[in-house]
């Protein structure tokens, strides 16, 4: 936030004495709007988006647990403060876990102990909030080193030409049709970019056999994982795509690996990766044969909804592959996959 910016904090309190008090405590460093119970906040939430909430606990109409559960769904970005008299672990627990509150303030406090919660809360909210401007332009600062990785990674293996950027392009379609953020989208794209970037460290003479992989051959591949991880993980900044990277063959039954998680445990963008990486895959000419058609490419992917393939996800595939194929064609004219 710039120096002539002040961030917006909202508090709410049914007791007209303590809301003073707060307000008073952090007028002079902060934008403070009071809300006099949580169905009066709730209103100002409908027009107005605040850096910072910071609620009483019991309340009437509603608790302020469930309230800030509430901003949750409608600010997710938002930093969310409980003051609390009570002390129960399993109410503070449900606070942190249901409502996703960064922390809670106990009964009674001095200005000074409040004060040093919200600046340290605010200054988390804005090393994420910088966390995620930077992630958007990732791909224009790393451009260079992106490209010069993947002319490597291609140089390698002639399986691997524009394999990389194909896989990215097929995962940009598909996110395209989902309601992601901004960061979201552009941490997505570039784990499809770098998927495949552990195939560096995978001997040549494997990538480039002809026959039947032999039972270590494959195992060896399967390591390109791992490379991938080790080659990103000292970037803290693709932490992130990372993530993504390691879970890209993990199938949807927990059939895959290198891990066997299943389900909704594997992150979303790998989830996608996967389905755009095997389409790919298929109507990619390989040593021992010859690309699939589209139709056919996707007729085998088809048969494995729910088993290496989120359906959902597969759902919007399907929904956009064709213009995606068009499109590609329309950039791509004299290259052959």
């Amino acid at each position: 936030m710039s120096d002539n910016q002040r961030y917006k904090i909202l508090i709410v309190d049914d007791e007209p004495d303590n809301l003073q008090l707060l307000y008073r405590t952090l007028r002079r460093d902060y934008d403070v709007t009071k809300a006099q119970g949580p169905l009066e906040a709730l209103d100002i939430l409908k027009e107005n988006q605040f850096n910072c909430i910071l609620s009483d606990h019991k309340m009437p109409d509603m608790d302020g647990v469930e309230f800030l559960k509430r901003t949750y769904d409608m600010y997710p970005d938002t930093i969310r403060l409980l003051v609390t008299a009570y002390s129960d672990v399993e109410i503070l627990m449900n606070a942190i876990n249901y409502a996703k509150i960064y922390r809670y303030i106990k009964k009674p406090y001095s200005p000074e102990e409040l004060l040093h919660i919200v600046q340290l809360a605010l200054e988390y909210y804005q090393l994420k909030e910088d966390n995620k401007k930077l992630i958007v332009d990732l791909k224009d600062l790393f451009s260079g080193t992106i490209n010069a990785i993947m002319d490597a990674l291609d140089s390698k293996d002639s399986y691997t030409l524009g394999r990389s950027r194909r896989v990215a392009f097929y995962t940009s379609k598909i996110i395209a049709a989902m309601d992601l953020t901004k960061t979201e989208k552009a941490t997505i794209e570039l784990a499809a970019l770098l998927h495949d970037i552990g195939m560096i460290g995978v001997q040549e003479d494997i990538l480039h056999k002809v026959e039947k992989l032999t039972d270590e051959e494959r195992e060896e591949i399967r390591k390109h994982v791992f490379y991938s991880v080790k080659i990103l993980e000292d970037i803290k900044q693709l932490d992130k795509v990372t993530d993504i990277i390691k879970y890209h063959h993990e199938f949807y039954n927990g059939a895959g690996y290198p891990f066997g998680v299943r389900g909704e445990e594997i992150p979303l963008g790998a989830r996608i990766i996967a389905i755009a990486d095997a389409y790919d895959s298929l109507v990619s000419f390989r040593p021992y044969r010859d690309g699939l058609t589209p139709e056919e490419a996707l007729k085998i992917i088809e048969q494995k909804r729910g088993e290496q393939f989120d359906p959902k996800i597969l759902d919007i595939f399907e929904s956009v592959v064709d213009e995606a194929n068009k499109e590609w064609d329309k950039l791509n004219p004299y290259v052959q996959n």
